[in-house]
């Protein structure tokens, strides 16, 4: 068991989820300038966290089904951010806030580790993303997404995964055809 469905498991056993809600296509979790410190467990749908620049928007991260979700930044320093959570079409959604994780992973020294470890992973594909928008080749880039995350093609719109693998429409779309 992976350390995202061991955390999706042990929320449930201990009915940590606090509400439950649904929203519509294309509706805001979250927008620019607003602090949010929730956890959010993805149901069922798909969303996208995303910037503006003063020229386009930059997709940072996908979310689909049995994803974990947050506006990180604004999650651990509680402060606003320029992020905006989007969802892309019906979404359902499990909600815990900070406060109520946190208390729940401090309570047991080996919560703290696997946590850390969940954290430390989290990093890591962070730094694999980076690397890769800056060194790798469109066709690279989409591969490896293609093999660490099938799903997404799947569950999200091609015009944000483009935006994503930061790449045109019309480039993913040559790579899939070939």
């Amino acid at each position: 068991m992976n350390l995202l469905e061991h955390f999706k498991n042990l929320f449930d056993q201990y009915e940590l989820w606090e509400d439950e809600i649904t929203l519509k296509r294309y509706e805001y979790l979250k927008v620019q300038g607003a602090a949010n410190t929730n956890l959010y467990y993805v149901i069922s749908g798909s969303l996208r966290a995303y910037i503006i620049d003063e020229f386009e928007e930059h997709t940072i991260r996908l979310g689909y089904k049995d994803n974990l979700v947050a506006a990180m930044v604004s999650f651990i320093t509680e402060q606003p951010t320029n992020l905006y959570l989007q969802t892309l079409k019906k979404t359902q959604l499990k909600v815990m806030s900070k406060a109520r994780l946190m208390e729940f992973i401090n309570a047991d020294p080996e919560r703290i580790q696997a946590w850390s470890r969940f954290l430390e992973l989290g990093i890591c594909q962070q730094m694999e993303r980076e690397q890769d928008i800056l060194t790798s080749s469109p066709l690279e880039r989409y591969k490896r997404v293609l093999k660490r995350s099938p799903q997404v093609f799947q569950e999200i719109p091609d015009k944000y995964i483009a935006s994503y693998l930061r790449m045109t429409p019309e480039t993913l779309s040559r790579i899939k055809k070939s």
